[in-house]
């Protein structure tokens, strides 16, 4: 089988820090944490704020009013990102030319905002719930409403594999174009739940760090030797992916290439991570590539700032890349912008093509003291110039024990 060369050629945001692809990249090079503290009503019992990253989001026209009452939260930021990535790579998003498009969407828990309210309805006011709840908390609805927003007739799946969701969805779209199978698709993930109920949670499985006033921001702190857990976030962001060909018909400019990506799992542990998982995860992605280590310049990092996460990934970038390592750039930006989930791997993917583009490494946010066991260059105070840059490799590491990494490569102008 021809293996086809398949590229990015537009990106669509809903971050914490904005939406605009350039400027969030900017604020994340300038290590701006946008990590607030926040107080919830109903968790007195978890007594101080907690730290979080939220979106400030508006679908404005992009979605009509009447459709947003099937759509949950992070149906909307889905749909809402993939229109301004259809619009970044010049693509209609009338529905006309992109029929045969498919959509590849990685996504946690659904609306469980939507399952919150539900809940509290029925339980609380005895009242009963709403008719829209099931199509408001289908882990599958933002994937399908994407779809049908501007009529994609291709494939359309969703990945929903916790931290690993959307590595999985961009993966498996970079597949399907390369091998043959679709010409295009949009690509990504997205997430929202700071809600309550869902913060509760994750506050009780203790990998949530805290702090407070000025303290919120640097609660994360990947790398560092006080690291105490990571923040939550939420975002959506969508990738366009093309084949070589259907980029040169239209004449797109693409923004980088998808030249690598495998999954591996560690079949060892639901919540703690193993070495030799990640190890081969970053492994295969580099044979799918047909690169050796020494080509990669850039590891983006799945690091959430947990003393075991981080330590253990740096121990399977060791064992992948071996004395080569030592010359590696490293970074994690999870610090600044909260951890995704579901749209972790999308936000951090799109950051590694921009740092590709640019030649510019993003830094680890909030690391101050290097932990001197994590010996790798994690790029800390600010981003690091790097003109020459070409190969770089995203890691997406998730409960359950799903490894992903995706390998992507500078493009200088048109294929």
């Amino acid at each position: 089988m021809t293996r086809r060369r398949v590229f990015v050629t537009g990106l669509g945001f809903v971050s914490p820090h904005g939406d605009d692809p350039d400027a969030v990249f900017e604020r994340i090079c300038a290590a701006e944490s946008v990590v607030r503290a926040h107080r919830l009503e109903s968790l007195a019992w978890a007594e101080d704020p907690v730290p979080m990253a939220r979106a400030d989001f508006d679908p404005g026209d992009r979605i009509p009013k009447i459709q947003r009452i099937f759509m949950s939260r992070a149906g909307q930021m889905a749909v809402t990102a993939g229109y301004d990535a259809l619009v970044r790579a010049g693509l209609p998003t009338d529905g006309s030319g992109v029929d045969d498009m498919g959509v590849y969407l990685g996504h946690g828990l659904g609306g469980s905002e939507i399952l919150e309210d539900g809940y509290r309805t029925h339980f609380t006011r005895q009242r009963r719930f709403k008719p829209t709840t099931v199509p408001l908390i289908m882990t599958n609805g933002p994937t399908s409403h994407v779809s049908m927003r501007f009529r994609m007739l291709g494939p359309t799946l969703t990945y929903s594999n916790a931290c690993a969701s959307s590595a999985a969805a961009i993966g498996e779209a970079f597949r399907a174009i390369r091998d043959g199978y679709l010409e295009r698709a949009v690509a990504g993930g997205t997430e929202a739940q700071l809600n309550e109920g869902a913060v509760a949670a994750w506050i009780m499985l203790g990998v949530l760090a805290k702090g407070s006033g000025e303290d919120a921001a640097s609660a994360c702190r990947p790398f560092d030797v006080d690291r105490r857990g990571f923040v939550l976030g939420e975002g959506a962001v969508m990738l366009i992916l093309e084949s070589e060909d259907a980029v040169r018909e239209r004449g797109a400019t693409p923004l980088g290439e998808i030249v690598g990506y495998a999954s591996a799992s560690d079949g060892h542990n639901l919540t703690e991570p193993h070495v030799d998982g990640q190890a081969r995860a970053m492994r295969l992605s580099l044979a799918d590539a047909g690169l050796d280590p020494e080509c990669v310049g850039y590891v983006n990092a799945h690091a959430t700032g947990t003393q075991v996460g981080d330590m253990v990934e740096v121990d399977a970038i060791r064992q992948v890349f071996g004395a080569h390592a030592g010359s590696l750039l490293v970074s994690a930006t999870k610090g600044l912008h909260g951890h995704l989930i579901g749209a972790a791997a999308a936000l951090e993917g799109a950051l590694t093509l921009m740092a590709l583009k640019q030649g510019r490494v993003p830094p680890t946010g909030n690391l101050r003291s290097p932990d001197p066991a994590l010996d790798l260059d994690c790029v800390p105070g600010q981003a690091r110039e790097v003109p020459d840059l070409e190969y770089a490799l995203s890691n997406s590491f998730a409960f359950g024990g799903t490894n992903a990494s995706l390998v992507m490569r500078r493009v200088d102008g048109r294929p």
